[in-house]
């Protein structure tokens, strides 16, 4: 297992070198309606509460290769009039993709914080890109159903067609410290949220380790976790790296996080 991140740090003596020409793309893959926030807290806090959060999605730019970050919602949702209330979808990741001159083909990694439908959703349009996902995860997608949402949206890389890395602990995608995926689990077993190094400083993107400002505030715990004593562990962790290292902290759900962030297809560097 890799050693955690804020280790190596203190074990090489200094932050990593930042590698030239890493950008940060955010874009928007998705909303959800929720109607009562109830279930995210399980102090009963924001019971009543009405919030259209987002999906966040990110294409982390790397001289050495290309790493989507969550994909969102399905693109089935795309004009669909009898889709799972409350959620919709306007715009596909490869359509997006066409404004900065991409095609699915080129990304070289897509890495899922965890197994839910609403950040696997768009993976199946990047078949030739390597998976990157926790380890935990990829043992509970394993174990559910065919037609369950999460696994179908990945059934390339379950069945073997696609290559696949399951994570346990930090990874470095690409070796030099700039892109770290940081083990965070307690919203599923193999959750994880996402650090990148740019020449401005540290982005720390967070999956599903919040939904919103005002949950992060609270320290708060969906009632819908896996594990509510890994979450609390988590949120520590996530919190003490975001102080550390004085990063950006992005709550991906959060509309107005992704809204501070440069709109597509401008990028933060």
């Amino acid at each position: 297992m890799m050693k955690p991140f804020l280790a190596m740090l203190a074990l090489a003596g200094a932050a990593p070198a930042v590698a030239q020409g890493v950008s940060l793309h955010a874009f928007e893959c998705g909303r959800l309606v929720q109607n009562d926030l109830g279930r995210f807290s399980d102090t009963f806090r924001f019971q009543g509460e009405r919030r259209e959060l987002v999906a966040g999605c990110f294409l982390i730019r790397h001289p050495k290769g290309m790493l989507l970050w969550d994909t969102g919602l399905t693109p089935d949702l795309i004009g669909a009039t009898n889709g799972p209330a409350g959620m919709s979808l306007k715009q596909s990741i490869p359509d997006r993709l066409k404004a900065l001159g991409l095609t699915p083909a080129q990304i070289t990694y897509v890495g899922i914080s965890h197994h839910h439908a609403d950040h696997t959703g768009g993976a199946k349009d990047f078949s030739d890109a390597e998976l990157l996902i926790g380890k935990g995860d990829l043992d509970a997608l394993k174990a559910m159903k065919p037609d369950d949402r999460a696994p179908a949206q990945l059934t390339h890389w379950l069945t073997g067609q696609g290559k696949v890395t399951p994570v346990t602990g930090d990874k470095d995608v690409f070796g030099d410290g700039s892109v770290i995926m940081l083990a965070m689990p307690g919203h599923t077993p193999g959750h994880s949220a996402l650090l990148v190094k740019l020449a401005s400083g540290y982005v720390l993107l967070s999956g599903d380790e919040y939904h919103f400002r005002e949950n992060r505030a609270a320290n708060g715990v969906p009632t819908f976790n896996w594990n509510r004593a890994d979450t609390l562990a988590s949120h520590k962790r996530f919190e003490e790296i975001a102080a550390n290292l004085k990063a950006r902290v992005v709550i991906q759900h959060d509309a107005r996080d992704l809204g501070e962030l440069p709109a597509f297809p401008a990028a933060l560097k």
